[in-house]
């Protein structure tokens, strides 16, 4: 099983705000398993905490802002994009003004000090949102739309579409988030000439410059109007005549404002607080459509606080009914367990097919065949034998009983056609003979059964 990860240690950097034009400190720290990212305005008295999430988001324009109590912090996505994209759970950003430093306008200078300081695995198994369904969102008015689909790793396709002579139609691709770092990390934030003097008029990118912004001209302006709004930002005056971009560096990629929009795909999907399996669709993607896709998922995530594992039945168990009758004593009509699918050092699956002829419909209840609840958490604690008991020797001489049972919640009946899936997760390593874990049953996505378990392994006489 795949484990958290956070930094091996702290870094800092310090740079201009996109938007407030102060200079910003940001120190990025190792933080505790199950933390996720959270924001502390270290400039302000108490010294808030924001966690970043989907549902926190109060303003999209020109950036993703977080709020929390009257507490905000913006431009978070670069710095979040750099954190997923190397595979970090659990990050403490300590900054010193309400926005992240823009640094160079990409995410590279992030992602160069996260590779810098490294990688620290943890204890905690990683959580990942599983997509299993298409999930849509769309913007009729201006076209965007983003489409989440099952997949067995995280990958995104962007498309952006522009009424510009310059910037039209580009398109970016990533297959492979390893790739992040060397093919997307890099692509700066882009703003066109003709939009700066409404971003300003809402007080916006006054920290915006050529080093920071691929700056684009497509739309013919006077050179007066041009000297006038470098005078604003308080930059040199620049002459352009021709339609282009006029930044001091060139293009790192010929379609680096796809690859950036990517960049803000990934850092306002960072914000569901979980990684994700799945191939992102995005055309005409923006950060109010994306934080409706990351809000989307949030309350699934809610309604489902533990995901189903996924089951597929043409794949063959890693144990099937006979090995499993070889490592529990359990025989009709009290085996409870069909097959094993999925197994690590602290973890099982186990699946149980529920037909019409369980002896147990016979008295319970004829005339409306319910599974009794006991043998649900029996069905568990079976499952949890077998996790315990394959990792002895001579598993036949061991047998795993009940000490406690906590917890037990029955969500729904279980029935005949019913099949179910156990996931159990042990709650804390195994000592002195005594496994604690916590349990639960799935019928489809849907959790039907939950317990604390506490059982302790004895050596057969």
């Amino acid at each position: 099983m795949e484990k958290q990860k956070t930094l091996s240690s702290e870094f800092s950097l310090n740079g201009k705000g996109l938007h407030t034009g102060l200079s910003i400190n940001a120190t990025f720290k190792p933080a505790p398993e199950n933390h996720g990212y959270k924001i502390k305005r270290i400039d302000l008295e108490d010294q808030p905490e924001i966690e970043a999430l989907a549902e926190n988001v109060i303003n999209t324009q020109r950036g993703t802002v977080l709020a929390k109590n009257g507490v905000q912090v913006s431009t978070i996505e670069h710095a979040l994009a750099a954190l997923y994209a190397r595979g970090i759970d659990n990050c403490l950003i300590e900054v010193d003004a309400p926005e992240i430093p823009i640094l160079d306008g990409s995410a590279v200078i992030f992602s160069e000090n996260i590779e810098k300081v490294g990688v620290t695995e943890q204890n905690a198994p990683k959580d990942y949102y599983i997509v299993k369904r298409k999930i849509e969102v769309k913007d009729e008015k201006t076209g965007s739309s983003l489409i989440i689909l099952p997949n067995d790793h995280f990958s995104v396709n962007v498309l952006i579409d522009f009424e510009s002579p310059v910037l039209s139609n580009q398109y970016a691709s990533l297959t492979d988030i390893s790739q992040f770092s060397s093919e997307i990390a890099a692509s700066r934030t882009f703003v066109f000439v003709r939009e700066i003097e409404m971003l300003l008029r809402n007080n916006l990118i006054k920290g915006g410059d050529l080093d920071n912004a691929i700056v684009i001209y497509d739309k013919k302006m006077e050179q007066k109007e041009m000297d006038k709004i470098a005078d604003e930002i308080g930059l040199p005056h620049k002459s352009v005549k021709d339609f282009g971009y006029i930044n001091n560096k060139p293009l790192v990629f010929p379609n680096e404002p796809a690859r950036h929009k990517l960049i803000d795909v990934i850092g306002d999907m960072a914000l569901i607080g979980k990684p994700i399996k799945g191939h992102i669709i995005a055309t005409r993607p923006g950060h109010k459509i994306n934080n409706q896709l990351a809000r989307l998922i949030r309350k699934d995530i809610k309604l489902n606080e533990i995901q189903a594992p996924v089951y597929d039945p043409a794949e063959p168990p890693l144990m099937d009914i006979n090995r499993i009758r070889e490592l529990l004593p359990h025989r009709y009509p009290f085996l409870l367990v069909d097959k094993i699918i999925e197994i690590g050092g602290d973890y099982i699956v186990g699946i149980k097919n529920v037909t019409v002829n369980e002896p147990f419909f016979q008295g319970h209840f004829p005339q409306e065949p319910i599974m009794p609840g006991v043998l649900l958490v029996e069905a568990m604690a079976q499952t949890c034998g077998i996790l315990v008991l394959n990792s002895v020797y001579e598993p036949e001489r061991y047998s795993t009983y009940f000490l406690k049972i906590d917890g037990v919640k029955f969500r729904q009946k279980v029935v005949p056609g019913d099949t179910l899936i156990f996931r159990l997760q042990m709650v804390s390593p195994i000592r002195r003979g005594i496994a604690s874990m916590k349990g639960y049953i799935f019928v489809g996505e849907k959790i039907v059964c939950e317990a604390e378990l506490m059982a302790q392994i004895i050596k057969n006489k």
